[in-house]
């Protein structure tokens, strides 16, 4: 009797974790592509860098938190407060963006009242909870990241 249940004990966990252990790889493969349709929503903001191309008063370290909303079909809009060398600006901006199907992609950010034209790269994670993007502009001496994240769980958009 004990000769069976070992056997049959062994092949039932080396089932099991065959199967547990394709599950994750299957589910990785279903979420792969993305599109403009996977940045949709709202997400809140942190931007950190430096601005060494603006006038003296102004030239040095940046850092910015705003919210900014993706539409799913290329439009984005949003507002932040920016610090640029230690003056304080209120900012709005409006631009578009394309995701490829590897979740990286690119945006153009017209912002006011600066009057500036702002070109990013950016990266979609978590499932389009996250994103990280990089100014991509050639002005020497400027660099700004930012960090985006989801303000409300799917599904409950405000």
């Amino acid at each position: 009797m004990r000769r069976t249940i070992a056997p049959t004990t062994l092949v039932i966990v080396l089932a099991t974790v065959f199967v547990l252990g394709t599950l994750p790889r299957a589910q990785a493969d279903a979420h792969k592509d993305c599109s403009n349709a996977s940045l949709q929503g709202s997400f809140g903001f942190t931007s950190t860098g430096t601005l060494l191309a603006l006038p003296p008063a102004f030239a040095g370290a940046f850092a910015e938190i705003g919210r900014q909303t993706f539409d799913g079909e290329g439009n984005t809009d949003g507002t932040a407060t920016a610090t640029a060398n230690g003056n304080l600006n209120h900012l709005t901006f409006e631009g578009t963006y394309e995701v490829n199907p590897d979740c990286t992609g690119s945006m153009t950010l017209h912002v006011s009242p600066l009057n500036a034209t702002v070109p990013l790269d950016l990266v979609i994670d978590d499932e389009g909870a996250e994103l990280r993007a990089i100014i991509t502009g050639n002005v020497p001496g400027n660099t700004e990241t930012r960090i985006y994240r989801k303000q409300f769980p799917r599904g409950k958009e405000k």
